[in-house]
């Protein structure tokens, strides 16, 4: 059943997903930036060192940690979504980071083993998280290091959180068309600290680490681009579109409503740069577990 959904997840990313990344590139990129950015600082990886992007989407990531390991190292870019990797090869051709499209619950083999794995944003979607990170620690040399961004508590993250919010005030379940593709787990699938971290020492890991890491992200560069961006990204913009799959007619009225309270909500915070809403994640790390030397030590 995992792989069903599994299959189901790709499917989303490399249609839907992809199509409303372009569309809102400019904000993602910056917006995400900023905790890709953190990460780096607060996990600098070394000088040399063999890598992998996972979850790499349109590639700033990857060809931002080509540039730390230096030339003697290595980092491969890793997405399930293959046009993902098309357009990340397209725009970073001229760094030596490598594009690889992968599967990172189910291919045993995504490269490895790294020194070092890092993920913005990409392992929220794991369909069996305990499988996935087991996957990503069985690629890592022993001792390597595991380094993700992920969403808090939705509370924190107004952001994405507030739309969700106005939209579940409209849409109800019985008006989502069943039958269509989604995009699994929702972005705060790593928000509770402790979950996250019995995951990850199932896997594999210890010396399991998270620190907090609070940035305001752009929702827009006016109003109307907030409302869009909104109303089509992240959760509110998926019942929206299960919506409108199952009545169109019907879906119209409940967005229209939707983006009204938005407006109204978006109004009073726009400024010269747009406007920002706070944001909340998790900056997690982790070390792949060394073999026990029990065994060599049982009979001394």
């Amino acid at each position: 059943m995992s792989e069903l959904q599994n299959a189901e997840l790709i499917e989303a990313w490399d249609t839907i997903l992809f199509d409303k990344f372009l569309q809102f590139e400019h904000l993602l990129t910056v917006g995400l930036g900023h905790h890709g950015t953190k990460l780096f600082e607060l996990y600098p990886p070394k000088v040399g060192a063999k890598i992998l992007d996972f979850g790499c989407g349109l590639g700033d990531t990857t060809a931002k940690l080509a540039t730390l390991v230096g030339e003697k190292g290595l980092v491969v870019g890793g997405d399930c979504a293959p046009r993902f990797i098309v357009a990340a090869k397209e725009r970073h051709h001229q760094t030596t980071a490598q594009f690889v499209v992968m599967d990172g619950e189910n291919d045993s083999d995504l490269g490895g083993p790294y020194d070092a794995i890092y993920s913005r944003f990409g392992t929220m979607f794991f369909v069996n998280p305990v499988n996935g990170f087991r996957n990503l620690c069985q690629n890592l040399k022993p001792g390597g290091e595991l380094h993700v961004v992920g969403w808090r508590k939705r509370q924190d993250n107004p952001f994405i959180y507030r739309a969700q919010q106005i939209a579940e005030k409209y849409i109800a379940e019985e008006d989502l068309a069943p039958d269509q593709i989604t995009c699994g787990p929702g972005p705060f699938a790593n928000a509770g600290a402790d979950m996250v971290s019995d995951i990850l020492h199932l896997a594999g890991f210890e010396n399991v680490t998270f620190c907090r890491f609070d940035a305001p992200v752009c929702i827009g560069r006016s109003v109307e681009e907030a409302v869009l961006f909104t109303t089509t990204m992240g959760p509110a913009g998926e019942k929206i579109r299960l919506a409108e799959a199952k009545s169109t007619e019907k879906a119209g009225m409940m967005k229209t409503k939707i983006e009204n309270d938005l407006r109204k909500e978006y109004e009073p915070l726009l400024g010269e740069k747009g406007i920002w809403l706070p944001s909340s994640a998790w900056l997690i790390s982790g070390t792949k577990k060394r073999p026990s030397l029990s065994h060599l030590t049982a009979g001394i």
